[in-house]
């Protein structure tokens, strides 16, 4: 298990009960096994809309409910010192289609696991939140003291969750970390959904020769992050010593890769041609994107320790394996 975390980290998490909302999803699976690997109790939330029960560690107890059920959640939260809240509608295109489920599930379910977070006497909430909060900020890096800019529906639930979790700290006492996620990618994200992340949808066409299809002219740049630093940085948010009370913090790596380089670099690392077919650029996607992560850094001494390369590899060799 390549969890790259301190000793002392890693030992917080011995016989610690955590429940994971979302807990069957992409990051939520790798949250997981991470922490029964290092002798933590998961319990996971998860309506399995979008997640697998393959993405669960063994010994996982799964509600299979939405964090819109109330009672669901005030049984899952019981007795847990964590809550990662990794639940949401995640594709920028969907919410687009359906503003009100996104609204419904990422802004009013956020508050629901706020809620019973803070009945059950939760020491910290870890939320999702997303680099999708700076919109298309013409400023770059992206630094956390720049105004939010929501140009989809997905963006606006994702500030207002942040809001939330500020809110809850300031008023309820209940710790919360908002975690701004940049554009994560790694072993096991679903290839097969119509709103797949990029670098998973290339390498599902690029093994079945096809053509990789790219939104807009390619040009367009992201700061990829693999999975494992961002499980990272949760875990160092739920142990950081110091109070935390909803601050946005960026998760990336501070590079910026745009997406015909990372087709290059992919097809290359498959030995397969790096032809592919553009399409007409999504409604509410930005241009550009990259994070400045010294906040992160300074806060709870967050730092990328797996590259784009690396994790490009430990992503094919997973795949291999399957």
């Amino acid at each position: 298990m390549n969890h790259d975390l301190p000793h002392e980290v890693a030992a917080a998490f011995a016989g610690v009960k955590v429940l994971i909302t979302g807990g069957a999803g992409f990051i939520g699976g790798h949250i997981g096994r991470t922490v029964a690997a290092i002798g933590g109790e998961v319990i996971a939330l998860d309506d399995l809309s979008g997640g697998f029960e393959a993405n669960l560690a063994p010994g996982t107890k799964l509600f299979a409910k939405s964090v819109l059920d109330a009672d669901a959640l005030t049984k899952a939260v019981a007795g847990c010192r964590y809550v990662f809240h990794q639940a949401a509608m995640v594709s920028v295109p969907e919410s687009v289609a359906q503003p009100e489920q996104c609204t419904r599930v990422n802004v009013i379910g956020t508050q629901m696991v706020l809620e019973a977070a803070r009945k059950a006497g939760v020491r910290r909430v870890m939320f999702a939140a997303s680099a999708a909060a700076y919109g298309n900020n013409p400023t770059l890096p992206c630094r956390e003291d720049r105004a939010a800019d929501a140009w989809s529906p997905y963006a606006m639930s994702k500030i207002a969750g942040e809001h939330l979790c500020q809110m809850y700290a300031r008023n309820f006492g209940l710790s919360t970390a908002c975690l701004r996620y940049f554009n994560v990618f790694g072993e096991y994200q679903n290839a097969n959904s119509a709103y797949a992340a990029v670098i998973s949808a290339f390498e599902k066409a690029l093994r079945a020769g096809t053509k990789p299809k790219i939104f807009g002219d390619g040009g367009q740049t992201r700061d990829f992050v693999h999975v494992s630093n961002v499980v990272r940085a949760n875990l160092l948010a739920a142990t950081c010593p110091r109070a935390l009370e909803g601050e946005p913090m960026n998760i990336g790596t501070g590079q910026r890769t745009d997406l015909l380089a990372v087709l290059r670099h992919m097809a290359r690392a498959l030995g397969t041609s790096d032809a592919c077919e553009f399409l007409p650029a999504r409604a509410g996607d930005i241009r550009d994107s990259v994070a400045d992560i010294s906040r992160a850094g300074e806060m709870i001494d967050y730092r990328p320790t797996v590259d784009f390369g690396k994790g490009i590899s430990r992503m094919f060799a997973a795949t291999a394996s399957v």
